[in-house]
Parts: C-alpha cells; sequence; structure tokens
C-alpha cells in the first residue's frame, strides 16, 4: 500500500499524510486562503473543513497553518492522542484513509474554543 500513495501523493504530501510530519510553517498555500468551499483530504477526497469555519489565529506557535474552528463532519475525522516529542497533543487524522492531517488544541482565539492546526499539504479544496 506504501507503493500506491507514493505514486499518488507529491514526496512532501507523502511525508506529512503518511509519515505523520509537518510541513514548515508560513509556507502552506491554504494559509491565507479565503475562497468559499469545502476542505478535503488531499489523499481521499473525504469532507474536512468548511471555509466558513476556518479563522486567522492570533496563538502564539500556532499561526503558521490554516486554522479550523470545527469540523465539517464528526464522522470524517479521528482523534488521537499524541504524546511524541514531549507534548501532550491530539493528532487529526482522516478516519477513511487514516492519513494525518494536523492537530487540535484549545485556543481562546477560537469562536469554539477549538483550534484544528492543519498542515495545508494536507487538504485540497474543492470551490462553491
Amino acid at each position: 500500500m506504501a507503493d500506491e500513495w507514493k505514486d499518488k501523493l507529491t514526496p512532501e504530501q507523502y511525508k506529512v499524510l503518511r509519515e505523520k510530519g509537518t510541513e514548515t510553517p508560513g509556507t502552506g498555500k491554504f494559509l491565507n486562503h479565503n475562497e468559499k468551499g469545502m476542505y478535503t483530504c488531499a489523499a481521499c477526497g473525504t469532507e474536512l473543513f468548511s471555509s466558513d469555519d476556518k479563522y486567522d489565529s492570533t496563538e502564539p506557535g500556532l499561526i503558521g497553518w490554516p486554522s479550523f474552528s470545527k469540523l465539517a463532519n464528526n464522522k470524517n475525522v479521528t482523534l488521537i492522542p499524541d504524546n511524541s516529542m514531549f507534548m501532550r497533543r491530539t493528532e487529526v487524522q482522516c478516519a477513511i484513509c487514516g492519513s494525518h492531517l494536523g492537530h487540535v488544541f484549545e485556543a481562546g482565539d477560537s469562536p469554539t474554543g477549538q483550534h484544528y492546526c492543519i498542515n495545508s499539504v494536507s487538504l485540497d479544496f474543492t470551490k462553491k
């Protein structure tokens, strides 16, 4: 299955989606993206986040990636405890293909108190 993912994804997408990497902060194509539509999993196309729930974060350490206040559909995402890198975090994965998307944090700048900090490279976008 790894070879199939390597054929389908770019090297950067493979590193993030399949090996749980992180794109360089401030470099993602969807960081300052403001069109209306739906953000989907770059690996399998599952709907993840609505543009209506995207916001500009002011939380230190979380401003280099697209920020969302809630999920488009709770069934499309799996949340997994992540204690790697000497931190306590919650990993966000696509529930359909198991791809790593980013992490969710509690954040005071989010309208819901939840900050989904998502790698741009793990997303595609369908315009409304």
